[in-house]
């Protein structure tokens, strides 16, 4: 019996909050994935295509710690290489790697869409990040209760389609000026905790559809508290209105910015981009 397993039982009993959904890797000496695994692309063969990923492990990985899953997905036009290393008009990881400082951590998986783009044909790339979640936590140790998903423009309507798609297999998806159209929303009516944001200005993906994206799972999540949209924030101005949701089974925030289609909207004054501080806010209050 892995030493996680038989503690497990203990820990419920002492502090039900500390309770985790543990995967199959705890435990175990980790194989497929390596602290190489950022430079070197992990390869699966799914619906008859060879796909790929990349797979970047918490410092001091401890193989019965279950962490965090975190995909982040690229843009169209993209690559998992430029997500990795931060090129591109992206910051590493979308800035999140430096605000983790809890011990759950983060396993953060980094794949590659076909033609640089998430079009999700028949559903092909669901099927393709499902197997992901399996490989990696055949693999490695990650808290099945505490999978997520983030992503920018394509990255953003893929991240959505797999809260459509998966339902209660994620925690939560922040979804960066995204459309519910282009990688599309299969089943689409489980709770799922759900972040949007969107400039107004946006001519690439105009932010009608971002609102379409946050008002499915306003509905999806049952929020009954009335709250109403703030005003978008003046033309000019830089800056952003945030929106909290009330009466939600699960958490909806929706956050519009005074830009146009970028990962990294910046306020007036500030040399970095809000997008990791908001994001990291949403999902770290799920533990």
């Amino acid at each position: 019996m892995h030493f996680l397993s038989a503690i497990l039982p203990f820990l419920a009993l002492a502090a039900p909050s500390l309770a985790v959904k543990p995967s199959r890797g705890c435990g175990n000496t980790p194989r497929l994935v390596t602290p190489s695994s950022t430079t070197t692309p992990l390869r699966l063969n799914v619906n008859g295509k060879q796909r790929e990923y990349f797979v970047r492990l918490p410092p001091n990985y401890n193989n019965n710690n279950p962490y965090r899953l975190i995909f982040t997905l690229h843009a169209l036009g993209g690559n998992a290489g430029q997500v990795i290393s931060g090129q591109g008009g992206y910051v590493p990881y979308y800035g999140l790697p430096p605000l983790i400082n809890d011990t759950t951590s983060a396993v953060f998986v980094v794949p590659n869409g076909l033609n640089n783009g998430w079009a999700n044909q028949g559903g092909e790339d669901v099927t393709f990040l499902r197997s992901v979640i399996a490989a990696v936590e055949d693999d490695l140790c990650i808290d099945q209760d505490l999978r997520f998903s983030t992503g920018f423009s394509y990255g953003g309507a893929m991240s959505y389609s797999l809260a459509c798609s998966l339902g209660s297999e994620l925690r939560a998806v922040a979804a960066l000026s995204g459309n519910p159209m282009i990688s599309g929303c299969a089943g689409g009516t489980g709770s799922v905790a759900y972040y949007g944001q969107h400039g107004t200005q946006d001519f690439v993906l105009p932010i009608s559809g971002g609102r379409q994206m946050r008002d499915r799972f306003l509905q999806n999540n049952r929020c009954t508290g009335g709250t109403r949209e703030a005003a978008d924030p003046p033309r000019g101005s830089n800056a952003k209105v945030k929106t909290v949701y009330a009466g939600c089974e699960k958490p909806v925030v929706w956050v519009v910015f005074d830009g146009q289609h970028t990962p990294t909207p910046r306020e007036n004054g500030q040399s970095d981009t809000w997008t990791p501080r908001e994001t990291w806010e949403f999902f770290s209050q799920f533990r």
